[in-house]
């Protein structure tokens, strides 16, 4: 099944935002979805209900191992209701999956996690791997596992020049990986400020710096719901408000848009 890697070279882009309500958005339509959350910080696996203490195995422990299938044994249900909890699943993280960097040297290092992915994903329509906002080992390990990338951008200059390098890295390193066909799949643009004139000046030039095609729609506006949805650790549609029921209607075409683009 296809794995999608979800990331910025600039942190605050709504890049675990994205990967969340994207996961919520598939499981109401109907799709199983694996989140591998590959953040030190753990947001996503706190966002999808899973506590801090909570699960015995996590990325850490799938990454320090890297034997092929491993990752299966670290796959949990979110904390998320009926029908989210048996549609979207996850493997969490804690702040010890920065250990796992200082061993970027180790032979084969870049490719434990896709190792540890094999099989344990099948069955779900899509993996989405909330990548920490670097280019460093953690990223990498999910460039080498994935069969595309997404950029999450916020129409503010320091995250446009994130997700270029984000988009140039992949092209300039993705062979070394392991992983030569990786490409981006496309841009979310996320965070936009309608009455910050910097925003539409940079939501301007996406066409050229990324390619028309690739620059995805509806935009997700900056939306106060989207903070206490993730707050709660709930889905935006069950969050039970109109501004949560109409950004999780924009999240929806979007996951619409991705179930055509890896189709495609």
């Amino acid at each position: 099944m296809p794995r999608i890697a979800i990331g910025n070279h600039k942190g605050g882009s709504g890049k675990t935002a994205g990967t969340v309500n994207l996961a919520a958005a598939l499981a109401e339509a109907g799709h199983r979805v694996l989140v591998v959350d590959l953040d030190p910080q753990a947001n996503a696996s706190r966002r999808l209900g899973i506590g801090y203490g909570d699960p015995e195995l996590t990325t850490s422990e799938v990454v320090k191992s890297g034997e092929e299938g491993v990752a299966a044994d670290a796959i949990i249900t979110s904390g998320w209701t009926e029908p989210y909890s048996e549609r979207v699943h996850v493997i969490p993280a804690r702040f010890d999956l920065e250990n796992r960097i200082s061993e970027a040297a180790v032979i084969g290092a870049a490719g434990r996690l896709r190792r540890a992915l094999t099989g344990a994903d099948d069955g779900y329509t899509v993996t989405l791997i909330d990548c920490p906002p670097s280019l460093g080992h953690l990223t990498q390990l999910s460039l080498a596992a994935a069969d595309h990338a997404l950029a999450v951008v916020e129409p503010e200059y320091d995250s446009v020049e994130g997700a270029v390098r984000f988009r140039d890295f992949i092209d300039a390193h993705s062979a070394e990986l392991g992983n030569p066909g990786l490409g981006m799949l496309g841009y979310v643009i996320s965070r936009v400020r309608a009455n910050v004139g910097a925003h539409a000046f940079q939501i301007e030039g996406f066409a050229e710096t990324f390619g028309q095609d690739q620059v995805w729609e509806p935009h997700i506006n900056e939306r106060a719901v989207i903070k206490d949805a993730a707050d709660s650790a709930s889905p935006l549609r069950v969050y039970g408000t109109s501004p949560g029921r109409e950004m999780a209607n924009i999240y929806a075409e979007l996951a619409t848009r991705l179930i055509k683009e890896m189709g495609s």
